[in-house]
């Protein structure tokens, strides 16, 4: 995919986690911005009157401020901002004529496409609720054992009082009911601190197979689209008991290291008793790249402006910093809802609250990536004045997936190998980047202009859909859209059995991560032309890059 954005300098065995501006202009070219908008007594009401039905992670907060912490900076609670997510899915629909349908935002927002919302509409004008992405009632109002179903869940409907589907079932749940110290109202239209009035034990909330639901997806056409739980079905960990929830939701990210011991619940300040509890952060390789005040969720953001007023905040400029606001000229035109000083000021503490976590959540993704990736040897196969042969072993720290995992066809991960001279004269380089940001492959709009060089070296792990051409051959394609050729293209189910395959007639995805536990060795050849007038001896830099978005 061109225009990926990738920053240089990532050290060997460290993570350079880049910021992709650019897509946040994407996401905003599709939609429509008013910054005088205001949300009106209808929304209001229509909040009030969903919250009936799905309560709101801001509404679980006030017994549960640390799980609450934990989600609002996750991936699932990212899951629908998405800039990356919100394009793939519009790029997909116009492809195919609108016939992929929900099968991409049901599992992003399922309260959303619950609730019956349209498929494309923007973030602006969604459901505070279904702006949530994979939010509480996602995971804890769910009744029954799904297994590879690509999202196609149904949430229990319910306001705050209603059941909630847990690991342990209700005794500590009874405990603060009854026993009077807790001060809670267990009725409709009484006063008091609203709390469900029972929580339900769901077996299947602790096993493996609970994440297979949205974490193996097999697209409409019978296409393998990401194959994690798939992956994991056959792993070393797997055998070994280890579940998903042991490695993302422990003490430590991608090892199973053991869960804390602490309360789950903090109720009008008093702790139930401590017992298991597991980490909701959920931490991935990607990131968000949208305004700091939208992520990750913050009530108090969400008090003080509409998204749309957000957007209308240029916290880039320094607005709300003693920096800007001590030497802004009078006449600078600021927008109405952001014209008052003390409100920029406000805003500004909101956004180094986000960001500070935000860079909380940085350094435990990085560990993720540390443990996932690793390298192992370097071996010298050949190093004389006709030539310098090597190669380097790349290896997956973790035996419960491969990596990378998930869309791997939106994965890079590559090397970044640079060879030089006693005097520091670059004589070898490949894994640089374009000036649009990508590595020199098929997807770089300079390499296939002819501007630049293929790099024939580079080391990728980032998966790549083939499409069968009309009279023969195959050829790489971002997206592996199975299309009708002709004017009104729609997505066709295939006509032989997918089961086996993995695939429909005419497509597939030529893998290219690592098995769990395993390695692969990159091999590299400095020529002799790139040798002469050079002085050895010559030592090469060797980087892993991670760009994920």
């Amino acid at each position: 995919m061109a225009h990926r954005g990738i920053r240089r300098g990532c050290c060997s065995k460290d993570f350079r986690i880049p910021y992709l501006s650019f897509l946040s202009i994407l996401w905003l070219s599709m939609i429509s911005i008013d910054t005088h908008a205001q949300e009106s007594e209808t929304d209001v009401h229509e909040t009030l009157f969903l919250q009936d039905k799905y309560p709101a992670a801001a509404q679980c907060k006030s017994c549960h401020p640390v799980h609450y912490k934990e989600w609002s900076a996750s991936p699932h609670a990212y899951a629908q901002l998405s800039p990356v997510f919100n394009t793939m899915q519009a790029a997909v629909l116009k492809l195919t004529n609108g016939t992929n349908g929900d099968f991409c935002i049901r599992c992003h927002n399922p309260v959303g496409m619950n609730i019956g919302e349209p498929i494309v509409l923007s973030n602006l004008d969604r459901h505070p609720i279904s702006r949530e992405g994979i939010t509480c009632v996602t995971c804890h109002r769910r009744t029954e054992a799904y297994g590879k179903v690509s999202g196609r869940i149904a949430i229990e409907e319910g306001d705050l009082f209603a059941p909630v589907y847990g690991s342990k079932g209700n005794q500590e749940l009874k405990h603060v009911i009854e026993s009077g110290d807790y001060e809670v109202n267990t009725e409709r239209g009484q006063p008091g601190r609203t709390i469900h009035t029972d929580v339900r034990r769901f077996a299947q909330i602790t096993t493996s197979g609970f994440c297979s639901s949205c974490h193996d997806v097999n697209t409409v056409d019978g296409f393998r689209f990401e194959e994690a739980f798939s992956e994991y079905k056959s792993s070393p960990a797997a055998k070994r008991g280890v579940s998903c929830q042991d490695c993302h939701m422990g003490r430590e990210p991608g090892v199973p290291s053991g869960y804390a011991f602490e309360p789950v619940a903090l109720v009008g300040g008093k702790p139930t008793r401590p017992r298991k509890r597991t980490n909701h952060l959920f931490v991935g390789p990607d990131y968000s790249i949208i305004h700091p005040a939208l992520f990750l969720h913050n009530t108090a953001a969400q008090k003080l402006a509409s998204y749309r007023e957000w957007l209308a905040f240029d916290h880039e400029a320094g607005w709300g910093t003693d920096a800007f606001e001590d030497t802004v000229l009078s006449d600078y035109v600021f927008p109405e809802r952001w014209s008052d000083v003390s409100d920029r000021y406000e805003a500004r503490d909101v956004i180094n609250e986000n960001l500070k976590q935000l860079g909380k959540v940085e350094l435990q993704r990085k560990k993720l990536l540390q443990t996932g990736y690793r390298l192992g040897d370097v071996v010298v196969d050949r190093a004389a004045s006709q030539d310098i042969q090597f190669k380097i072993q790349v290896k997956n720290g973790t035996d419960g997936h491969n990596a990378p995992t998930g869309f791997d066809g939106d994965r890079l991960v590559f090397l970044q190998v640079t060879v030089s001279d006693r005097h520091d004269t670059v004589v070898f380089k490949s894994g640089d980047l374009d000036p649009n940001g990508d590595v020199r492959d098929a997807h770089s709009l300079y390499v296939e202009n002819g501007v630049l060089k293929r790099d024939e070296y580079l080391f990728n792990l980032q998966s790549r859909f083939m499409i069968r051409m009309i009279r023969g051959g195959e050829r790489g394609e971002v997206l592996p859209i199975n299309y009708s050729q002709d004017p009104l293209p729609f997505i066709r189910p295939s006509t032989r059995s997918t089961l086996l395959q993995g695939r429909p007639d005419g497509a597939r995805k030529h893998r290219r991560t690592i098995r769990p536990g395993g390695s692969i060795w990159a091999k590299y050849k400095v020529e002799l032309a790139q040798l002469a007038g050079t002085e050895g001896p010559y030592k090469a830099n060797i980087k892993i890059i991670d760009g994920m978005s």
